[in-house]
């Protein structure tokens, strides 16, 4: 009887979880949305670790699906990141749901490995609650060094990726949602990956009306992949060449010309 006591204490640990159940998370955000947070492990957006969102194009409402969380960490005095987003967001949205805009910072990088060293230090920093970036040119590796980053730092990392042939690969991600736009205010979203329990069909999100988050389209990263291998950094605050810090405590600036 002892044994099974123990043995019961022990699957009730939140680092372990069995198939047939969702994941106990110990640190949860609510997504603002009481369907998705059923569906999801804790019940709601884990606070340390990656989520990847899959959209056929950026503005897909995948940023409004965003809001409240991102207007929870906010409130919270923690930093919400964008790194490198494909368009300019539209700070009187950001503000209009909520969001701090003295707690947001957009990171504007010009290659692919400052953009990788932006996003790592920002997820690690312990400052950042939540970063927002973009997948173009990552691969698995970067993913699984992001995840560890985003673990270390607490930090809840978002990534989206608008190439429809990642959806079936393999990730490091435990969390992989596809998004589409519904009609009218409306986002549809599948659930590809989440730790425990058969994924649960398609969920209909009711999305905030409001101004469009994302506005003036922003340069896109001029990064190569031969230059990955240098991408070195773990912990170190130490700069990449090229990368300076701006006036001003909200924005990051590479001068980068590659």
């Amino acid at each position: 009887m002892e044994l099974l006591k123990e043995l019961q204490d022990l699957l009730r640990h939140p680092a372990i979880w069995r198939g047939d159940q969702l994941a106990q998370t110990t640190a949860t955000l609510s997504t603002g949305f009481a369907e998705l947070d059923a569906e999801l492990p804790g019940g709601g957006w884990a606070r340390a670790g990656l989520t990847e969102l899959q959209v056929p194009r950026e503005g897909a409402g995948e940023l409004s699906m965003l809001l409240p969380a991102l207007a929870q960490v906010s409130r919270e005095h923690r930093w919400v990141v964008f790194v490198a987003p494909p368009y300019l967001p539209y700070a009187p949205a950001l503000g209009q749901a909520g969001i701090d805009l003295s707690r947001y910072m957009l990171v504007r990088v010009q290659s692919l490995e400052s953009r990788l060293w932006a996003i790592e230090q920002a997820l690690r920093s312990g400052a950042c609650g939540a970063v927002l970036f973009w997948a173009n040119g990552l691969d698995e590796h970067h993913l699984r060094r992001l995840q560890l980053a985003a673990v270390e730092g607490d930090a809840m990392g978002f990534c989206f990726d608008t190439q429809p042939r990642q959806v079936q690969r393999s990730s490091p991600v435990p969390l992989r949602l596809a998004l589409r736009p519904g009609p009218g205010a409306q986002l549809d979203l599948e659930i590809l990956k989440r730790r425990g329990g058969q994924v649960p069909a398609s969920l209909r999100l009711a999305l905030p009306r409001g101004n469009p988050v994302l506005s003036t389209p922003l340069p896109p990263s001029r990064g190569r992949v031969g230059r990955i291998p240098a991408w070195r950094s773990t912990a170190s605050a130490r700069e990449p060449e090229g990368m300076s810090l701006m006036n001003g405590p909200a924005t990051w600036r590479s001068t980068a010309q590659a």
